[in-house]
């Protein structure tokens, strides 16, 4: 969600030399980025913050873009010792929605706030939604999974979510999964998903499962030949959307209001956003929990099978 941000700076100022940080395990997602020069990597074993700290004040930068706005990136500020744009994460706004549903939240997608952040630099939001560059080594042909996938179209469920309390419950999956035996249905996950997946593909043949067989970029290219993705609030659901795919989100725990819905350009498919009004007790966090604090889980397990197989079937925009 960060990638306008990266993309409006490079192109709007084509002078600057754009570096980035991030945690080593996520360094893979902007390999092919071409609007970022070069990334840095940060790794309590391999590359500490302080190792990492000297070695960026030998680039001697003129400015810093801090989007995380924490412990960590204020450290890094401090050691560089330069102007700095800060992102406000409005923690107090999301503490008030999640500890007692006062809703102070503002009516405005993080990536657009992400934006205000440049906004000094005269830095302008070019409406282009964003970005996920696949390598093109990684990028896989859908038919190698199954060659029904040759010839027909396909939709594609990624089935996993970082915390529990952001997954539809595998039965349930299951359950949407089997009512909808007139699509081909790819599911996407890690290898932390594969148990779940393998209760789904019991929903019929027309369940193609690779869960746990692909890397994150040769997933994206899965989700890119896809006609329409359902999805958690989770990374793939970005994904999806920075390569401009209808999307049916499913909300647990989480809600849109905290302002990270699928953000997609005006002239890119609708997303289409399913979830729980009715609780008085979501959203329970900003992140998400191992197990449903109340014990009954009813976010999850009180959405219409029906409301996603519905939006499924809708006619393609």
């Amino acid at each position: 969600m960060t990638t306008p941000v990266v993309r409006c700076l490079k192109m709007q100022c084509p002078e600057v030399v754009i570096h980035y940080i991030t945690k080593k395990a996520f360094a893979s997602i902007l390999e092919a980025n071409p609007y970022v020069d070069k990334v840095f990597t940060i790794d309590k074993t391999s590359e500490p913050l302080k190792k990492v700290a000297t070695r960026l004040q030998e680039e001697q930068y003129d400015c810093v873009i801090d989007l995380h706005k924490n412990w960590r990136s204020f450290y890094l500020r401090y050691r560089l010792g330069v102007k700095s744009f800060v992102f406000d994460k409005i923690n107090w706004q999301k503490w008030l929605l999640t500890q007692f549903k006062i809703d102070k939240m503002p009516k405005v997608h993080i990536v657009d706030r992400y934006m205000k952040t440049v906004e000094q630099l005269g830095v302008k939001n070019d409406g282009q939604g964003l970005d996920y560059a696949i390598p093109s080594k990684d990028y896989i042909q859908a038919k190698a999974l199954d060659k029904r996938l040759d010839t027909q179209t396909y939709i594609v469920f990624v089935i996993g979510a970082a915390h529990a309390t952001k997954r539809l419950p595998a039965e349930k999956i299951k359950a949407i999964c089997a009512n909808m035996s007139d699509e081909l249905i790819v599911l996407i996950g890690g290898k932390g998903d594969v148990e779940a997946s393998k209760i789904v593909e019991e929903a019929g043949a027309h369940i193609i499962n690779s869960c746990g067989q692909l890397n994150l970029h040769q997933s994206a290219a899965i989700v890119d030949q896809a006609r329409l993705v359902i999805a958690h609030d989770t990374g793939f659901m970005h994904i999806a959307a920075a390569l401009k795919k209808e999307i049916v989100s499913v909300w647990g725990n989480t809600v849109p209001k905290f302002g990270m819905y699928p953000y997609l350009p005006v002239t890119a498919p609708p997303f289409h956003v399913v979830e729980n009004t009715i609780l008085a007790c979501r959203p329970c966090s900003k992140i998400g929990h191992k197990k449903c604090p109340k014990g009954h889980f009813r976010c999850m397990y009180d959405i219409d099978d029906k409301q996603i197989i519905d939006l499924v079937n809708r006619e393609s925009f």
